[in-house]
């Protein structure tokens, strides 16, 4: 095993993971993009592998661009209809969780974290779901794929996608205690809009009961925004 472990809280929960320069400097190209595991609503899951912070500086300048077709109107109609899905009693079952867990970035992440990609199968899936759509609706290089929250908002930000203005497609990461510290990020969704009022509705997965849901939520508790270059 390598020295990053994996242990449950009760859900594994990857924090801590270090995503290094070779996987962010392809991260808007290819089959490789910073994403990040979660916590269900409610409910904070401690660190489960102990790391080191993603070397940010060493990806800023290297901003590839990968035009997609998908629009944020497109990833936000596909995620809507994920609505409903939920997970089984031990955690996982979701085909989100499945559909990572037999990709070629769990192999990399496993390299990076350690364990085995089995792992993910019953681990809390909030960032696999936003991979999943990014996948599915062929704006994977510009959503990302990892299963790890910070890393994500970190390569975000390194790739200059990052700020503070809620906005449709955008990936929403919180803190509920609401910290604006990257390193705080506990959860992610997409933004389906801002509703003009201190709050912001949502489409997440592993919240609620383990389920993806549309949520309102304060932007109190966002800690900032990823904004993927959607096609026009």
């Amino acid at each position: 095993m390598a020295k990053h472990r994996f242990t449950r809280a009760p859900k594994i929960n990857y924090a801590g993971a270090a995503l290094g320069a070779t996987v962010l400097l392809t991260a808007f190209g290819g089959h490789t993009a910073a994403l990040a595991d979660t916590l269900q609503t409610g409910a904070q899951h401690t660190a489960g592998i102990a790391g080191h912070d993603v070397h940010a500086e060493n990806a800023s300048a290297q901003r590839a661009e990968t035009a997609v077709t998908a629009t944020a109107t497109q990833v936000l109609a596909l995620a809507r209809q994920q609505i409903g899905t939920s997970e089984n009693a031990q955690g996982g079952g979701t085909k989100f969780q499945e559909w990572y867990a037999s990709s070629p970035r769990a192999a990399e992440t496993v390299r990076r974290d350690g364990g085995a990609p089995r792992d993910y199968l019953n681990a809390a899936w909030c960032s696999m779901f936003v991979s999943w759509v990014g996948e599915h609706s062929g704006a994977r290089s510009q959503v990302g794929w990892d299963a790890y929250t910070v890393t994500h908002a970190k390569w975000f930000k390194a790739n200059g996608r990052w700020g503070s203005t809620p906005k449709p497609g955008a990936v929403v990461f919180f803190a509920w205690d609401g910290s604006k510290d990257l390193d705080s990020i506990q959860h992610v969704g997409f933004v389906e809009k801002d509703n003009g009022d201190g709050t912001i509705t949502t489409i997440e997965g592993n919240t609620g009961n383990g389920k993806v849901e549309e949520r309102v939520r304060p932007t109190s508790q966002v800690v900032g925004y990823g904004y993927p270059h959607y096609a026009a």
